[in-house]
């Protein structure tokens, strides 16, 4: 369980996270659950409403994509500095299952090979009762904030 009360005992990104979330973040219902730096992985869990769902009641394609890529930024800024961001520059998603509003909807993300400007991960959302939802690879860049 990430310690809130002790923000710096974890990377920048996830300390700024603490300090102030972002604003998509908090529509999506971001909650961080655990940090991994060495494995390169974060979990966290999405506390979905109605305003994810698609006209059918289901989440929104586009909203689990979404989470997909929160997550996965998450983990990519495991091991970046302050005044580096990760921005996407692919990311693949496979829709497997409907989520379902309501519900609390688990992600993982992991690091597969950090290289020196580019980071590939993987990340998977799955149901309250595992079942899984979607996953996703993506390519990030690592790059300087501009200011």
């Amino acid at each position: 369980m990430i310690d809130r009360e002790h923000p710096e005992k974890y990377p920048p990104n996830i300390q700024a996270i603490l300090k102030r979330p972002a604003p998509g973040a908090v529509v999506l219902g971001q909650e961080i659950l655990d940090v991994d730096v060495e494995a390169g992985s974060v979990r966290v869990v999405y506390n979905t409403t109605e305003t994810l769902a698609n006209r059918y009641g289901a989440i929104h394609g586009g909203m689990t994509a979404a989470m997909l890529d929160d997550v996965i930024s998450l983990a990519s800024g495991l091991t970046i500095e302050w005044g580096q961001i990760t921005p996407t520059l692919e990311m693949k998603v496979s829709y497997i299952a409907q989520g379902k509003t309501g519900t609390r909807i688990q992600a993982e993300a992991r690091t597969i090979r950090r290289g020196g400007t580019v980071i590939f991960l993987e990340a998977d959302l799955k149901d309250e009762s595992g079942k899984l939802i979607a996953t996703a690879s993506s390519t990030v860049m690592i790059a300087q904030m501009k200011r």
